[in-house]
């Protein structure tokens, strides 16, 4: 089997690559003993590809670590542990009572399906079962409990966040009560919350009667994808929002866990029920927030998905940043996406499609991120992700990330192994090279990066078929700069391991939002 410029595997070991069924020796040095070639074939025959680790179906993971075990929580409540971000156990899937995680969700008298998703509320699903999406849970340091935020839907914005405890991790988590309402009508909205902090008239002006007296979608959210975090301050705060009206913030009270509704403020894009506009409206794609402040960076930053979740769907990951925990969340341009604009052009693409060395097949749709910093300082992004076969086969992925001199998150290109950068830098024999590198642009399609080859060569050069640029190293650090195609990019190399357990150096670099991502193969010097 053959294919050109795609999936090259490594053997553990060799410092070899298989190319056009022959292969390239490697000296230490990373000076390839042969001319520069671009335009290559890779055999799969006898090539190691990716190792076996235990993965499981959970969607739109939510990732929280306790006494070094990783939990990770995702829709139709699906929750996993972990002790390496690799290996994953189930621990509950499902809304019967068998799932050990939540009590009985199908026991509709317990009110959280009162509004969707159950045969007996307003708005029922098809079949009459519950769908309930994307919980995220937090440690809530006052109370000294475990909070479940999640939503319940039984159509596409006809939703409710509601929120569960428990005083484990792992749960039980029981049903608490409901906290947001999306999806009401003029007939309906008596049976929501909202008229307990906005007047009847004045809600239903502003809700529903710009839409002919239904839900007003494209100026208000959809109440789905719930994640809740402590600013720098120690207040806690909920993000949430998927198309509709875009995505939304309130601050949440610690000692209740329940939503503070703000004054209006509609020069500030603030909504007394809603909240705060931060990103998004007009029914484009973007959901999945997840907001996680850096103190060592100094910034908040607000991770949300693009695209269709499905495997030709383009979904994928974009990053925004702030200094302060309501906005402006901007771009690498220092611009966001308002009601109505066409969102590719805003924020910096972290993941999307790709092939890289190693991979069995194609990654695709990687989204629904979240992200958390370790004791140690380490940052990581966990996210689901389907793959380029006729299915849609999912599994979380969890990669580690870096910040760069300037501030932005570079996500390293293969799941983490046990990977720790290097303090001092790397010297420069184990830099220069052939990489094998992609650049998934800013597109929201189906398109896979496939990778090209650059040359970062002794000199500082960057070279490759009809590229010409530059490469250089902030003394004594692994960050780095690189220049080509009139585009610079700055990121760290890092030394960690393939997808196949092979040693490979590699960068990870973000401009103009967009992300670039190098695999080296070389024997590396001690």
């Amino acid at each position: 089997m053959m294919k050109k410029g795609v999936k090259i595997g490594i053997a553990a070991g060799l410092a070899a690559i298989a190319v056009g069924g022959g292969t390239i020796a490697i000296v230490a040095s990373g000076v390839l003993n042969k001319t520069p070639e671009y335009d290559f074939t890779v055999s799969y025959d006898g090539i190691a590809t990716a190792k076996t680790i235990k993965d499981v179906a959970v969607h739109d993971p939510s990732i929280i670590e306790e006494d070094g075990t990783y939990y990770i929580f995702g829709s139709h409540m699906a929750a996993a542990s972990s002790t390496d971000m690799l290996n994953w156990k189930v621990i509950g899937n499902g809304y019967s009572g068998k799932n050990k995680v939540f009590t009985d969700l199908k026991n509709y008298d317990s009110g959280e399906f009162d509004y969707a998703g159950n045969k007996a509320s307003l708005n029922p699903t098809e079949d009459g079962e519950p769908h309930v999406w994307a919980p995220d849970v937090i440690y809530n340091k006052a109370q000294g409990l475990y909070y479940m935020y999640y939503c319940t839907s039984s159509n596409w914005n006809t939703s409710d966040i509601v929120y569960a405890t428990s005083e484990h991790i792992d749960g039980p988590y029981e049903w608490q009560g409901t906290l947001i309402y999306s999806g009401f009508t003029v007939d309906t909205i008596e049976a929501t919350n909202v008229l307990d902090y906005v007047d009847k008239e004045t809600a239903i002006d502003a809700y529903t009667k710009k839409a002919g007296y239904e839900y007003n979608y494209k100026e208000y959210p959809n109440a789905i994808d719930p994640t809740v975090f402590y600013d720098a301050d120690g207040k806690m705060w909920m993000v949430y929002g998927s198309w509709s009206g875009g995505i939304f913030l309130l601050e949440i009270d610690e000692s209740t866990g329940q939503v503070i509704h703000p004054e209006a403020d509609p020069d500030n894009n603030v909504d007394p029920y809603f909240g705060k506009r931060l990103l998004g409206g007009g029914h484009t794609s973007i959901e999945a927030p997840y907001i996680l402040y850096d103190e060592n960076a100094g910034y908040y930053y607000l991770y949300v998905a693009y695209g269709e979740l499905t495997r030709d769907g383009g979904y994928q990951i974009r990053v925004f940043r702030s200094k302060t925990v309501d906005g402006d969340y901007v771009d690498m341009n220092g611009a966001y996406p308002n009601i109505g604009d066409a969102n590719a052009f805003y924020g910096l693409k972290l993941s999307g499609n790709y092939y890289l060395p190693s991979l069995e097949m194609g990654y695709k749709a990687t989204g629904h991120c979240s992200a958390m910093i370790d004791e140690d300082g380490k940052r990581y992004i966990c996210y689901h992700t389907r793959f380029d076969m006729q299915s849609e086969t999912h599994t979380p992925r969890v990669k580690q990330y870096f910040i760069n001199e300037e501030g932005w998150p570079c996500m390293l290109p293969y799941y983490t192994d046990g990977e720790t950068i290097s303090d001092t830098g790397y010297d420069n024999e184990n830099l220069v090279g052939r990489y094998y590198v992609i650049n998934q642009g800013t597109g929201i399609d189906s398109e896979v990066a496939e990778p090209v080859i650059l040359y970062l060569n002794d000199d500082g050069t960057v070279v490759g078929e009809d590229i010409e640029g530059s490469w250089k190293v902030t003394d004594g650090s692994c960050y780095v700069h690189i220049i080509y195609d009139d585009k610079e990019y700055s990121g760290v190399f890092c030394q960690m391991k393939d997808e196949a357990g092979t040693d490979v150096m590699t960068f990870t670099a973000v401009g103009s939002n967009e992300s670039i991502w190098g695999v080296k193969y070389t024997e590396l010097g001690e």
